[in-house]
């Protein structure tokens, strides 16, 4: 019998907390004194746009992620957009990117006419595998982007010895990992975000640190940088009416400055609770068979956005079906991979043979994993998956 199995196969629901994938309500009701304050003060102060709410904001991010500038936007998808103009990436040109991730991340390299360089992801991290980038690496290659994905930081010491070696840019997919501690060989630990030219994150309402709305972030230590990003997100403005570059309309609201502020406060003892679950999943799961569970890299410190298993000898799909009707809430990120969606016919995307990144996406399940989960509810979730696989 597994580690959180009862004897009796009881089902324990009845006076449980409904089961959610991620729990923004709790979460909110617990800071909802501090929360509600803040937006308060800004619909009083009626400066909606700009401001001193979203200044301090800027400035207490950038102090946390320990990055020079920090640029709001309106969303992550946004921030990776103006982050490869700001580099003046144009079409015909390569970014190297894993076709594990969410299409944002190189859905705007199409947009922008720029191919994307689809590369395996390493099997146990899920992140670009670094043997994979350095041979994809060709004359028009211009940025590498890695993505952190689920709250796994990649192999950045890596990839920003190729990227120095090869003169290329370094655009950090950080949505699902912000406060990443990640440690170089010297000793150097520095956030995910803030090892490559420039980082990108989002706070859309489920990530780790979500608004009550859209919104992004994108870093840089670069001031030359930071004003083109700057100009680019705001009409390509060096100042108002004058425009200097070809821009887009990319804002953070002052009110989700504001809630994010209060959050920001908390986003430590936020990602303490997430590491927390992900200890009673893996000492749940440990040593099943058909079960791998998400691997901890000594370098980083994993910050679970999501808790996604590898199932071996069993169907996912038929896992995840199970799940639903139990009342397990469960999610498949990401079933078809970014190299075989239809979008990118016209980039080639069908040539790409990436074996891991295929395996993965046939065998990855996420489970409930946030703030506000409880053993209670994890011991309920995890019967109901060893049950399945016995």
């Amino acid at each position: 019998m597994h580690a959180c199995q009862d004897s009796a196969g009881s089902n324990p629901q009845t006076n449980m907390r409904p089961l959610q994938m991620v729990d923004t309500k709790t979460q909110y009701l617990k800071i909802k004194q501090e929360v509600d304050a803040a937006v308060i003060s800004v619909m009083e102060s009626s400066q909606f746009i700009g401001g001193k709410v979203l200044n301090d904001f800027a400035i207490h991010l950038a102090e946390y992620n320990g990055s020079k500038h920090v640029i709001p936007c309106a969303n992550g998808t946004d921030a990776l957009q103006i982050a490869m103009m700001a580099l003046g990436l144009k079409a015909g040109d390569e970014v190297i990117t894993p076709s594990f991730t969410y299409i944002a991340t190189v859905e705007v390299a199409a947009l922008l006419g720029i191919k994307p360089i689809f590369v395996e992801v390493d099997k146990q991290t899920f992140c670009l595998d670094p043997k994979a980038v350095e041979q994809a690496i060709t004359p028009k290659t211009k940025a590498i982007i890695p993505v952190h994905l689920y709250g796994q930081a990649a192999n950045m010491e890596a990839i920003m010895d190729i990227a120095n070696r090869h003169q290329l840019f370094v655009i950090e997919d950080n949505a699902q990992a912000i406060g990443n501690d990640y440690t170089f060989s010297n000793g150097t630990i520095k956030k995910t975000g803030s090892i490559g030219h420039i980082g990108c994150t989002s706070f859309y309402p489920s990530k780790n640190l979500g608004a009550f709305g859209d919104g992004g972030a994108i870093f840089t230590d670069d001031d030359a940088l930071a004003d083109q990003l700057r100009m680019i997100a705001s009409h390509g403005q060096s100042k108002r009416y004058y425009h200097d570059v070809v821009g887009c309309n990319s804002r953070l609201d002052a009110l989700q400055a504001a809630i994010l502020d209060i959050k920001l406060t908390h986003l430590d003892e936020y990602i303490v609770a997430r590491r927390k679950a992900a200890d009673f999943y893996d000492k749940a799961f440990s040593g099943h068979a058909k079960i791998e569970v998400p691997f901890r890299d000594n370098n980083n410190k994993h910050v679970f956005h999501q808790y996604t298993l590898i199932i071996n000898d069993a169907n996912r799909d038929e896992l995840s079906q199970f799940l639903t009707e139990q009342g397990v809430p469960n999610m498949i990120y990401y079933p078809v991979p970014a190299h075989r969606q239809k979008m990118f016919d016209a980039f080639g995307g069908s040539d790409f043979n990436l074996p891991t990144t295929d395996w993965l996406t046939e065998r990855v399940i996420s489970l409930p994993i946030h703030t506000e989960l409880d053993e209670e509810q994890q011991q309920f979730i995890c019967n109901k998956v060893l049950s399945f696989l016995e």
